[in-house]
């Protein structure tokens, strides 16, 4: 990839990079001359991202945290403030999906908390520690990894999907606020995409969806045009086609293959 005059000399802090989709941006927004921050849990695998990036000319250093943890993701944000004064995008990319009925989450309502935890909480709160100084600059970029399901009715995925419509709340307020402060947010909402995550579930590898290298372009592509949100025409049609017939919309959702 050529460096590109949005990206190079940027500072993006990425989570969730070290595999799918965090580790596929990661390893494009190097390429295009940005200085990319790696978060994940598993150190090896960071330590093998950056040396990637860093073996094809890019800048890159790991920073291993556990974002289930929130006073480990405070000390995540006071150390990457201390190493690198200047942040110009946060993408909040790391995420736990659970595929379970409502009623089976019932008697398991740590479904509901580690959705809420991991995929609310902990990008709130990594965006609280790094927008201050992007506010004193009057200039930064918040970007969140979120899904079609958000926008759809989609059966057997409620904790994921409340999870991530919490953070597509606030970010459409945050948008508002911000605007006229220098500050982007973007919302990409995913559709399938085949990692590791979604292939453990055999039916979803049969299914059509994108690649890992796909879906970190889209997170590029926000980076390069900074717009308020991403997802593809299929979504426009579907979001479209349930504001108008609802019922039908829902009958449908109950019999994909998504649905449990």
């Amino acid at each position: 990839m050529k460096n590109n005059n949005q990206i190079k000399g940027k500072t993006i802090v990425i989570t969730g990079a070290s595999s799918g989709i965090g580790r596929s941006a990661a390893i494009q927004l190097g390429a295009a001359g940005a200085e990319v921050l790696l978060v994940a849990r598993r150190e090896d695998a960071l330590n093998e991202v950056a040396d990637i990036i860093r073996r094809d000319g890019g800048q890159a250093r790991a920073y291993p945290s556990d974002l289930s943890d929130l006073d480990s993701v405070d000390q995540l944000g006071d150390t990457l403030l201390t190493d690198h004064p200047v942040i110009n995008v946060l993408v909040n990319n790391a995420g736990r999906s659970i595929r379970r009925p409502i009623v089976e989450s019932l008697e398991r309502y740590h479904d509901f908390e580690r959705c809420m935890l991991l995929n609310y909480y902990s990008p709130m709160r990594l965006t609280r520690k790094l927008l201050p100084p992007m506010l004193q600059a009057k200039d930064g970029q918040i970007i969140n990894s979120s899904t079609w399901g958000t926008m759809l009715p989609v059966a057997g995925f409620g904790p994921y999907n409340a999870s991530k419509a919490a953070l597509d709340s606030i970010a459409e307020s945050m948008r508002v606020e911000l605007k006229d402060k220098g500050i982007a947010i973007t919302q990409i909402h995913y559709p399938l995409v085949h990692t590791a995550m979604s292939n453990a579930t055999e039916t979803f590898k049969k299914l059509p969806g994108m690649s890992a290298e796909e879906a970190g372009q889209w997170i590029v592509k926000a980076v390069e045009e900074r717009p308020p949100i991403i997802l593809d025409a299929k979504t426009w049609v579907g979001r479209g086609f349930y504001h108008h017939f609802p019922r039908i919309s829902e009958a449908i959702s109950r019999r994909l293959p998504f649905s449990v």
